[in-house]
């Protein structure tokens, strides 16, 4: 069979078509404060092809928020409730509902969140969802359970992006996959035998930025996930890497060799209008937008060793933001712009660190650490991780207590990215 050297995209995501092998979740670790809440079975939810109050359970104990009390019965969203009793067995909160199928195939998916301390309802929902969406219906009841009851929006509806390396008869072949965050339901987005990094989610969620070797160098494409169809961004003489978006999506920022030491620049979200940021004689890369898009982090040796600094989009004089370790890289910013995160290595150790931009306060969240990402309500990072001699994917929570692990049977997974909120 012909080796594959281009990447060969089809509009997957359309179609449905899943990678083969599925994401494990391990959990360790909870919250400083757990909220009890009773998931109770839903009436009649044989009917779907997935066990709704299941996955709400899974979502919210992966959360590391909430301890969960299995009601042991099935309750409908219209039965009437002793909350007392629920109330007597630990519980502040229970979620109740049902499912049942309508004439044109969909299903009806209802539910409640009740109070049992107040005795009062908390929320409720009722959707119309074709089967393939029953996953999904799932995270967006666990996703509002979690808003109700913490005052935080959920993201167990978001989805994110990873790069697996498949290894097979002395063959590479790596696939740019896009998944539910808890790992189901992965769909491949672009696959090759070269390799594919630094995955960016466009801020409306519709696209991802990254980087691919087929033509034997790197070159910056955007893939549009609705429609299949890719662009390059920019395919400059050299190194093309490090693409992220700006906040309102309307442009990336990019590290390019193409002046001879590696810069930043910025280019509007077609390729057009690219210009240089960063002018120094070191080199400038992994650049990365502050939340409100007016200035750009980005990692620099121009004092010696490699450091995070922040500039201006419009130029000018950029400051250091990281002053203990030798050797900082990987700055993300969390949505609200309040927690910096970033990979150092310090006594040789590659570690995942967080900082209070306000105060300069730092916390080693995780060892054995790479390529972070902030989920969209800055609450978790995920970050690659090697352990075992297998690249796999871990999260835990910005306060370090609650961590997963998320691993596949199959090939190393690796280049994380968190997708926003969708509209």
């Amino acid at each position: 069979m012909k080796k594959l050297h281009s990447l060969l995209f089809s509009a997957t995501l359309l179609m449905g078509v899943a990678a083969h092998a599925q994401v494990r979740v391990e959990i360790a670790g909870v919250s400083g404060t757990q909220i009890p809440v009773a998931v109770a079975a839903f009436a009649d939810e044989s009917v779907a092809p997935e066990q709704v109050s299941a996955i709400i359970r899974a979502d919210l104990e992966r959360s590391g928020v909430f301890k969960v009390i299995d009601a042991r019965q099935a309750i409908s969203d219209t039965a009437s409730i002793d909350l007392g009793a629920f109330k007597a067995s630990g519980a502040d909160a229970l979620v109740v509902g049902s499912v049942s199928r309508l004439a044109d195939g969909r299903l009806q998916v209802r539910y409640k969140l009740l109070d049992t301390v107040k005795q009062t309802q908390l929320s409720q929902l009722s959707d119309a969802v074709g089967p393939r969406n029953t996953r999904l219906e799932a995270h967006r009841i666990a996703d509002d359970v979690y808003e109700k009851l913490t005052g935080v929006r959920g993201i167990f509806s978001t989805r994110i992006s990873y790069v697996k390396v498949n290894h097979g008869n002395g063959n590479h072949s790596y696939e740019l996959v896009v998944a539910d965050a808890d790992g189901e339901n992965e769909q491949v987005a672009a696959f090759g035998r070269e390799a594919i990094i630094s995955p960016a989610w466009s801020p409306d969620g519709t696209k991802v930025a990254y980087v691919s070797f087929e033509k034997q160098k790197p070159i910056i494409y955007v893939q549009n996930l609705v429609t299949g169809q890719r662009a390059i961004i920019a395919n400059e003489k050299g190194s093309n890497s490090a693409p992220s978006w700006s906040p309102d999506g309307t442009k990336l920022a990019l590290a390019l060799s193409k002046t001879g030491n590696t810069q930043v620049f910025i280019v509007n979200a077609d390729g057009s209008g690219m210009h240089r940021l960063t002018t120094s004689n070191g080199i400038d890369t992994e650049p990365q937008f502050s939340a409100d898009g007016q200035s750009v982090y980005f990692v620099s040796d121009r004092s010696g060793g490699p450091q995070i600094y922040k500039m201006s989009v419009n130029g000018g004089q950029a400051s250091r933001v990281t002053f203990n370790g030798s050797y900082n890289i990987s700055p993300r910013v969390s949505p609200d712009g309040k927690t910096l995160a970033w990979i150092s290595q310090r006594d040789g150790v590659f570690s995942l660190y967080a900082m209070d931009l306000a105060s300069g306060q730092e916390q080693r969240l995780a060892d054995g650490a790479t390529e972070p990402s902030f989920s969209p309500n800055g609450k978790y990072i995920m970050y690659a991780n090697k352990g075992g001699g297998r690249a796999s994917l871990a999260v835990v929570s910005v306060d370090g207590r609650v961590k997963q692990r998320l691993s596949t049977q199959a090939g190393n997974i690796k280049e994380p990215s968190w997708g926003p909120f969708m509209k």
